[in-house]
């Protein structure tokens, strides 16, 4: 069995290979929680990323998830299933299934959070989403999302007295 350490490597080597750095993820964590969170810092974003990076099941999804993806690119699956990642096609789902396991390890607020991100699109997830290479992203951009929601929401859950929303009465 490999360890922890390993398999976050592996997740965060696989991440840099197709063009996603820890900050593009913070960028979106910062997207999600400035309206609520004053003078939230880039750098706790950074943070928050990497402990989400820490879990089995983010490591796991991520390794998985663009494996299939690079699998797709190199015509390795079969057909009809090949031409619906390389298509991403709107109505397919296993693609945001995957990602919800991410999103899971937060708490509801992570439903929320990569709900809006995956309807928006900003940042990387709309260069992953772009469909302008032959670059298959089919569930990196929806990885990418999730782990923005995560760590968003593991943001709010650490210091609810933060956030604007409680402070609003």
């Amino acid at each position: 069995m490999k360890s922890d350490k390993e398999l976050k490597n592996k997740a965060l080597e696989l991440l840099k290979e197709r063009g996603v750095s820890i900050k593009d993820i913070a960028e979106l964590v910062l997207f999600l929680q400035n309206p609520y969170i004053k003078n939230l810092s880039i750098e706790e974003c950074i943070d928050s990323v990497y402990t989400v990076l820490n879990k089995r099941e983010v490591q796991n999804t991520i390794i998985t998830g663009i494996e299939m993806d690079k699998l797709a690119e190199e015509g390795k699956l079969s057909q009809p299933l090949n031409d619906i990642l390389m298509e991403d096609e709107g109505l397919y789902g296993i693609d945001e299934i995957m990602a919800l396991s991410i999103v899971n390890v937060y708490g509801s607020i992570g439903f929320t959070n990569y709900g809006y991100i995956d309807k928006i699109k900003p940042g990387i997830i709309k260069t992953l989403d772009s469909k302008n290479s032959s670059r298959c992203h089919t569930f990196l951009d929806d990885i990418v999302g999730a782990l923005a929601a995560a760590a968003a929401s593991r943001i709010a859950h650490a210091d609810p007295g933060k956030s604007a929303i409680t402070n609003m009465n």
